[in-house]
């Protein structure tokens, strides 16, 4: 009996230390992996900007984050938003609620930090010590605002949109003015050869340059991508491009106003990448000018 004692308290012990290490393990894995997406998204937000190794971002570059979200106060629906904003302490974060029409209702001092709020949970947790009890909020989506100083300069969509299997993320860079600035595929399950090629630069940079205007009526069309283009989409950004600054002015003139040439067998694939840019861009469009309309309203010092 008592080696079968001796035998069950070695086992718990075990199982309790296997358990502390797993459940250790995970937080700090977890959140080494968290800062491993936070530096990909960064990267890739960048890289739409222009940015990279060769040019690197100024110091002045500022990139905030804006979090979009559903509430719901007894009957009532409305918006969230949770902004960056100047406090006498320095820099801070206020949650500005909307009714369904967009205008101001009121604004919520926040207890953020920037680290802090890119985390969900804590953002929740923020919200959950200023809001009613009663209060139910959802999270939406996010936009970021890029600024040069006081100067918007560019406007950072991520999204995801249906597809021809499951859902696309992608990433779309607007310039101030709403003209596509870059479009990167983030994640897909498009098949391989074909709507898999969603992802190559001569279809995701017929895209760049469209003003909103041609945003709005982008169609797809079933023709060859013609070569002078093609070869102009692959070498884009590039400085080996083999193309003079007259060719490429000549093709930017006459392919800026084009429709999206398919993927050849993959018709839906590139409906649907071109429908989903279209949809984000739309909806940014009168949410941020909602959104300006309301700081204005409730006289908030936002950073951007």
């Amino acid at each position: 009996m008592k080696e079968i004692i001796k035998i069950t308290i070695a086992l718990t012990i075990s199982c309790l230390a296997a358990g502390l290490l797993i459940g250790t393990t995970f937080i700090f894995t977890a959140k080494a992996k968290q800062q491993n997406e936070h530096l990909n998204v960064q990267q890739t937000m960048l890289g739409l900007l222009g940015y990279g190794k060769s040019k690197p971002a100024p110091p002045e570059l500022r990139l905030h984050q804006v979090h979009r979200y559903i509430v719901k106060e007894g009957d009532t629906m409305g918006m969230g938003y949770l902004v960056p904003v100047r406090k006498e302490a320095g820099e801070g974060y206020a949650f500005l609620v909307l009714d369904l029409k967009g205008q101001f209702l009121k604004s919520h001092s926040l207890e953020l930090t920037p680290e802090e709020a890119m985390s969900a949970e804590d953002r929740k947790k923020a919200l959950m010590r200023v809001l009613e009890a009663s209060t139910e909020f959802d999270f939406a989506d996010t936009m970021i605002i890029a600024c040069m100083g006081d100067e918007r300069t560019a406007y950072l969509l991520p999204g995801e949109f249906p597809g021809f299997k499951t859902f696309i993320k992608a990433m779309v860079a607007l310039g101030s003015d709403f003209e596509l600035l870059g479009l990167e595929v983030i994640e897909h399950e498009e098949d391989p050869g074909l709507g898999g090629e969603i992802t190559q630069d001569y279809f995701k940079n017929q895209f760049v340059g469209k003003s909103f205007d041609t945003l709005k009526k982008l169609k797809v069309v079933k023709e060859p991508l013609p070569p002078d283009y093609e070869r102009y989409l692959k070498s884009m950004g590039r400085d080996d491009s083999g193309l003079s600054a007259q060719e490429v002015a000549d093709i930017q003139k006459h392919y800026k106003d084009k429709d999206i040439y398919a993927l050849t067998g993959a018709t839906i694939s590139s409906d649907a990448v071109t429908n989903g840019v279209k949809a984000m861009a739309r909806k940014f469009a009168y949410r941020i000018q909602i959104l300006d309309q309301a700081v204005d309203a409730g006289d908030v010092a936002i950073l951007f």
